[in-house]
């Protein structure tokens, strides 16, 4: 399902534990680590499409998790120009997603990432609040960075901790990135 300006509707997942820390996946056979998230089928809510993703990707049911937020309306970004498939009809240029912030409620044991047919991780890790916005595909960055700062002040509030803003950009070696859009 892609709309009319190129994108396909999506879900992201930020998983929470009661540490403030972030679960963080490495996508299968290859080196980008990322949050889970996956496409909305058209006859889905975006809560429902959540649901399907964080079963399908790391095992956990609705009662392994407590939604605590999501993001209004939806966050976009473009793919790289490699990464588009222009010979498909219509074309996908990106992906616009609402993001949902979860909390962990019952034990690690309940994570499973061979639940789905397909894995999608084949390793996982918990992360500190702010590292995914640094070490995610660059072209997701920008997303990743408004996602996390909207639910900030919702950790702060439940775990009383101080996160503080997005740490500054890294210097760069000269290498260049593409720029989120």
């Amino acid at each position: 399902m892609i709309d009319v300006d190129g994108y396909r509707p999506n879900v992201g997942i930020v998983l929470l534990n009661g540490d403030g820390r972030l679960f963080w996946a490495r996508r299968v056979s290859r080196d980008g680590w990322q949050f889970p998230q996956g496409g909305m089928r058209s006859d889905e809510t975006p809560l429902e499409a959540m649901y399907r993703e964080l079963q399908e990707e790391t095992g956990l049911a609705p009662q392994h998790v407590e939604v605590l937020a999501s993001t209004r309306g939806w966050l976009r970004y473009r793919l790289p120009s490699r990464y588009v498939r222009r010979h498909q009809r219509p074309t996908c240029i990106g992906q616009k997603q609402v993001w949902f912030l979860l909390r962990l409620v019952g034990g690690e044991q309940a994570l499973r990432l061979d639940a789905g047919e397909k894995p999608e991780f084949d390793l996982w890790r918990w992360v500190d609040f702010w590292y995914p916005a640094r070490h995610v595909v660059s072209f997701k960055r920008g997303v990743y960075e408004r996602a996390l700062r909207h639910f900030a002040p919702v950790v702060e509030s439940l775990l009383s901790v101080q996160l503080g803003n997005l740490p500054p950009e890294p210097a760069r070696d000269g290498g260049g990135d593409c720029a989120a859009a």
